[in-house]
């Protein structure tokens, strides 16, 4: 009997080493917030098949773009998903003071984060799929309508 619980011990052990090894490390805070949605400015339209994107941002950010310098922080970027005429969800990047700092492969100091279309956090939606996308665009601060804007 006396064998048996340092050897359950032993493995329980060993369990949770493997787990620290081979399991993905917690994910980071994620500090987006759904923002006040009167108070952005439309920038464009991305219509991708039967999917109409309409992109806003405040006008504070599109005045920086348009100067050649970075979106302030508090920025919010917002992607507001129609299908069929409603509202299916939002996608939220926001950009904060130092929010890049403690993490390896990011996107600057932007994070992002899915809503219902109740403006509810739509956990289901992965943030670090688009994280991903949008490490690509590191010279238009992340974005993919960066070049929008400038157009104006």
């Amino acid at each position: 009997m006396t064998f048996r619980i340092p050897f359950a011990l032993g493995g329980l052990l060993l369990a949770g080493i493997f787990a620290l090894e081979v399991l993905p490390a917690a994910a980071e805070p994620n500090r987006v917030v759904f923002p006040d949605l009167e108070a952005l400015e439309h920038y464009t339209t991305v219509t991708r098949g039967e999917v109409t994107e309409h992109m806003l941002t405040s006008p504070e950010a599109l005045a920086a773009v348009r100067a050649g310098q970075p979106m302030p922080d508090g920025t919010h970027v917002v992607l507001v998903d129609y299908r069929g005429g409603e509202v299916f969800r939002y996608f939220i990047m926001q950009k904060g003071a130092g929010w890049g700092e403690d993490y390896a492969n990011r996107t600057g100091d932007w994070q992002f984060q899915a809503f219902h279309p109740d403006k509810s956090n739509n956990t289901a939606e992965a943030a670090d799929r688009c994280m991903g996308c949008h490490q690509s665009r590191g010279d238009s601060e992340f974005m993919f309508t960066f070049s929008d804007i400038l157009s104006e």
